[in-house]
């Protein structure tokens, strides 16, 4: 697993806003593998990627690894994206929080390589169950008016996401924090609003997923995992089956280009794995387009 350092990041914003060198040598990217990354404690952030078109840029893999070798005129295109400040502001955080590392799925990830992609999607759920903390940043939101459940407060983009469905649910601490990074309060202290928008029940938003899942009265079974995330959206088809795989303790190869194929192959390794008959009642949901025939492709 690939993190930030959190002073180093800081230490290099600190020197570039001053006009200092930084030793071209230094590494803001560490991996920890086995027994060195479990006695490791992170933070974590949820957020939307940026939409270029509305100005917003992030900062990627490999952005992180030009930003100390490249040229002054390339740095500071890279220093000037949104995705850099939102960078910088989770490291902030981290640190008010007396945390050294930190995880973005923008920038830890190498998704130039089809075997990292795939291991860090299958691996996501646990990464985000592991945070000490995990950061939901609203980039479209001021204030906490939408926790008040406000007829005329729109919702965040965030909660229609593919992806953060599991990144709500996983961690057992969620911080939410609004634009200007102002804290908005944390997953069980809100949960009757959040349940409410996402139609989770509070139990499972207080006490943990995973103390759901061993509970003889109020497990989750795969139609109602289905339902959460029925209206939900992602910009690449096959998400919406991938962004699923944890919640639903299902491992598979990532194909992209397969379409709503993935979907089907998740059916069958549910199938495979699982006694859950809940899956041959699920049918078309709302807008999520999931056929009620268990092999619909």
């Amino acid at each position: 697993m690939r993190f930030i350092d959190v002073v180093t990041m800081l230490d290099i914003k600190t020197s570039f806003d001053e006009g200092k060198e930084v030793p071209r040598t230094t590494k803001v990217l560490k991996e920890f593998y086995g027994p060195g990354l479990a006695k490791k404690k992170y933070a974590i952030l949820s957020h939307c990627w940026g939409v270029e078109e509305e100005g917003e840029q992030e900062v990627l893999f490999e952005d992180m690894k030009q930003l100390l070798i490249t040229n002054d005129e390339e740095r500071k295109k890279i220093r000037g994206r949104t995705g850099y400040e939102k960078i910088v502001d989770t490291c902030r955080q981290a640190q008010k929080d007396g945390l050294e590392w930190v995880w973005i799925d923008t920038c830890c990830i190498n998704k130039e390589s089809s075997s990292e992609l795939s291991e860090a999607i299958n691996s996501m759920y646990k990464w985000y169950a592991n945070a000490k903390l995990c950061y939901a940043y609203l980039r479209d939101t001021l204030g906490d008016s939408w926790t008040k459940q406000i007829e005329s407060t729109a919702t965040p983009k965030w909660f229609s996401r593919g992806w953060t469905l599991q990144e709500l649910i996983a961690p057992k601490v969620v911080c939410f924090f609004d634009q200007k990074w102002q804290w908005i309060g944390e997953k069980a202290g809100l949960a009757d609003a959040l349940s409410e928008i996402t139609r989770i029940p509070e139990e499972v938003l207080k006490e943990g997923f995973q103390e759901a899942l061993n509970s003889p009265y109020h497990s989750p079974s795969v139609a109602q995992i289905f339902s959460w995330a029925a209206d939900r959206t992602t910009t690449r088809e096959e998400d919406r089956a991938y962004s699923l795989l944890g919640l639903l303790g299902v491992h598979m190869p990532m194909l992209y280009g397969e379409g709503k194929n993935a979907f089907r192959r998740l059916q069958l390794e549910i199938i495979r794995t699982s006694n859950d008959q809940s899956i041959f009642a699920w049918g078309y949901q709302r807008e999520f387009g999931w056929s009620s025939s268990i092999l619909a492709g």
